[in-house]
């Protein structure tokens, strides 16, 4: 949670992983990690997640509902997996932005779509989850896939979200959340906290950043309190679905 203070007049504090910072330093922290990390994000999300996160992506594709015609964002959107599929789905007569903060991330997915040939339907932006550069009832489809969790005012991001979608539009959020039952939580301890900064060191020489990643997932809401958290940002009909013993779960609302 945000807005954490020590006094009346300090600076609120939010998580940055397990630690506590300023508000007005968590993006800049977010920022280099993902700096960091982004030549060899595609290879580290194969080899930490086994490919499974090509299946988790293309269960939400599946769920999102989105044709021919249609105007997506992908937020967060990074190396580009969800939009090159949505920019088949919408075609010729459709449009998908691929927006993230993140400059580095945004240049490795301009370029890895450009070499696929994706081109004509797809524009990419860099923008802020909470302050969405868009009009209002924009959007048929907004996508936001293991990006909400390093967001620091996911409320602001949440409604920013409903702003720019259209009425009957959906919101798909893809997130690592909590295991649904205690041993497989233990296993994936061990897995996040002694795995992944290995493999982030030999891989990348890079293990405090893949250390932030795990410690990230940890400090991110469960699954109960983020559907709580979309019904309050004005949402409808918002469920969810765990997948891999609630390592990862799909969140999805509707715009009133």
């Amino acid at each position: 949670m945000t807005d954490q203070r020590k006094g009346s007049d300090a600076e609120p504090t939010t998580h940055f992983g397990f630690k506590n910072v300023p508000e007005s330093q968590k993006a800049e922290k977010v920022a280099e990690v993902f700096h960091s990390v982004a030549a060899k994000y595609d290879l580290m999300n194969d080899l930490l997640s086994g490919g499974m996160h090509r299946l988790w992506k293309r269960f939400a594709i599946e769920l999102s509902g989105v044709r021919t015609g249609n105007r997506v964002l992908d937020i967060a959107g990074g190396t580009g997996d969800l939009t090159r599929k949505f920019s088949h789905l919408v075609g010729p007569t459709g449009q998908v932005v691929l927006a993230d903060i993140n400059e580095s991330m945004l240049k490795v997915g301009r370029d890895r779509l450009l070499d696929l040939g994706v081109s004509g339907n797809v524009e990419f932006v860099q923008a802020d989850a909470e302050k969405l550069p868009f009009p209002d009832n924009h959007f048929d489809c907004v996508t936001i896939a293991f990006g909400l969790r390093n967001v620091t005012h996911k409320e602001d991001a949440l409604r920013s979200m409903l702003r720019v979608l259209k009425p009957g539009g959906r919101l798909l959020v893809l997130e690592f959340s909590k295991p649904t039952n205690a041993l497989m939580s233990k296993a994936y301890d061990a897995y996040s906290f002694a795995f992944m900064p290995l493999m982030g060191k030999l891989i990348t020489n890079d293990s405090e950043s893949y250390r932030y990643l795990a410690e990230s997932i940890r400090m991110h809401p469960n699954q109960e309190t983020l559907k709580s958290m979309m019904v309050e940002a004005g949402f409808d009909r918002v469920t969810y679905h765990n997948m891999t013993a609630g390592i990862v779960a799909l969140h999805r609302g509707i715009k009133p």
